[in-house]
């Protein structure tokens, strides 16, 4: 198993806070919206810097939808910020109507996601938003794993022509991504090669997966680690590659596993290389108030039960 260390904790959307801060002293066209959370979305320093380049549309995120379609029009990039749950679920018939369909050039950008949201409780923890998001053609999907790669996917999906979803969220977490790396959307990052199990991980859930190989390690099991931080184009490449070599997989998630990455990876399989599969994420239910230790370790969202998953599936080969 690849060491992995971290000399600092963040959260991730103070990544996305320095991404969009960095991407308004180099690109002129990006705009930044949010639906009466700028402090919590990370956006003082952008504001500070660029007040003309930043629109406060209140607690109306279906009008700061529309706005940002809109401006796409006029050749800007528009990064629309609300907390997950209400930058899907409360907004989707504009996304799909006016984003989607017409494959505006919008950044749809979603903090306070899953259950790591903690105390708001189950009406803000969204926990399907990756599948809502997936199932719309034309849009894009990302969710990211810490400060660094938040940082880094923020300034490459302005690059990018198209509706993107990124997701990123609340807790601090270890930064053990390069500060330096670039983000190549669509395109996984193989972090640790084995050839016990294929462990795809996607977001939050990526540092307990790292903590999971190594329990493994200890055992002699070598897992194949792979951060999956596009959800959608999915690296089909990089999954058949890895299950071809392992014979099984894992799929770990903060979210539903009805929707999620788990059943991309499963389609993948079942039309290409079917393998047995076994899940790691909420199943089918809805969160509750409580720290995020607290809910991952009732959810089975830890390490440990990573560590069970593998040794299921490997089980069934």
């Amino acid at each position: 198993m690849t060491k992995f260390e971290y000399t600092d904790k963040k959260d991730t959307r103070s990544g996305f806070g320095a991404g969009i801060y960095e991407l308004g002293k180099t690109n002129p066209n990006v705009v930044a919206l949010t639906a009466d959370l700028a402090g919590s979305l990370k956006l003082d320093n952008f504001i500070k810097e660029f007040p003309d380049r930043f629109i406060q549309c209140g607690i109306a995120e279906a009008n700061m939808i529309g706005v940002s379609a809109g401006l796409t029009i006029g050749g800007h990039i528009p990064f629309a910020t609300t907390f997950a749950n209400f930058a899907t679920g409360r907004v989707y018939d504009q996304i799909r109507q006016s984003v989607a369909y017409s494959k505006k050039n919008v950044k749809i950008c979603a903090s306070h996601s899953g259950l790591t949201l903690g105390e708001d409780g189950a009406t803000h923890q969204i926990l399907e938003d990756l599948g809502m998001m997936k199932m719309l053609p034309n849009m894009t999907v990302i969710n990211t794993c810490d400060y660094n790669q938040t940082k880094a996917a923020t300034i490459a999906i302005a690059e990018y022509d198209g509706p993107v979803y990124l997701r990123f969220g609340r807790p601090v977490l270890p930064v053990f991504t390069p500060a330096d790396q670039k983000f190549e959307i669509g395109k996984a990052w193989h972090m640790s090669e084995g050839d016990a199990c294929s462990v795809f991980v996607t977001g939050n859930l990526v540092w307990e997966a790292v903590l999971a190989g190594e329990q493994l390690a200890a055992e002699g099991i070598e897992i194949d680690l792979i951060n999956i931080h596009t959800i959608k184009p999915l690296d089909t490449e990089a999954v058949l590659a890895s299950v071809k070599k392992t014979g099984c997989a894992v799929s770990v998630e903060e979210h539903n596993i009805l929707g999620g990455l788990g059943e991309s990876i499963a389609h993948t399989l079942t039309q290409n290389l079917p393998s047995p599969q076994e899940f790691v994420g909420t199943k089918d239910t809805f969160g509750e108030s409580g720290t995020p230790d607290q809910l991952l370790e009732k959810y089975g969202l830890k390490a440990a039960n990573i560590v069970d998953a593998v040794k299921r599936a490997m089980a069934r080969k």
